[in-house]
């Protein structure tokens, strides 16, 4: 239960944020936005961590891939697209997109075991449901 609580709120986060982001795009430019957003979280990362977990800032050097590192160029490219999306489609459009893409890239990682995970069967019932998605974001697109 916990995780579906948190999972909705992550969902609602993430969309509130993006349309802040749009907005403070329309003030300033994409990259001046996306800069500010990404150095913003990283304060507020560094001073929980500072009060909370200090000491387990060199295990970062332990982790065994490192291209998973590659997280936080990630998080300044989907920052740009999420506000470009948003300006273009309209927040409740673009969110369906990104949800439903979302979904079906992660479950493509599990159905190949990538980047670590482990690999799952393939399921008629997870395609369906996906196919289902993708038929309501059609419906509420026209």
């Amino acid at each position: 239960m916990t995780g579906i609580l948190i999972a909705m709120l992550s969902g609602a986060l993430m969309s509130v944020q993006g349309v802040f982001n749009t907005q403070v795009t329309k003030n300033t430019s994409l990259w001046v936005s996306t800069s500010f957003v990404q150095f913003s979280a990283l304060a507020v990362c560094l001073v929980i961590w500072f009060f909370a977990d200090r000491h387990s800032f060199s295990s970062i050097l332990e982790v065994p891939d490192k291209y998973t590192l590659l997280g936080g160029v990630m998080g300044a490219f989907i920052t740009v697209t999420v506000i470009k999306a948003m300006g273009s489609l309209g927040p409740a459009k673009a969110a369906m997109l990104i949800v439903i893409t979302q979904l079906i890239v992660a479950y493509l990682i599990e159905l190949f075991g990538m980047f670590g995970m482990d690999k799952q069967p393939f399921e008629w019932r997870k395609a369906g449901g996906m196919l289902l998605a993708i038929i309501g974001i059609v419906i509420f697109k026209w």
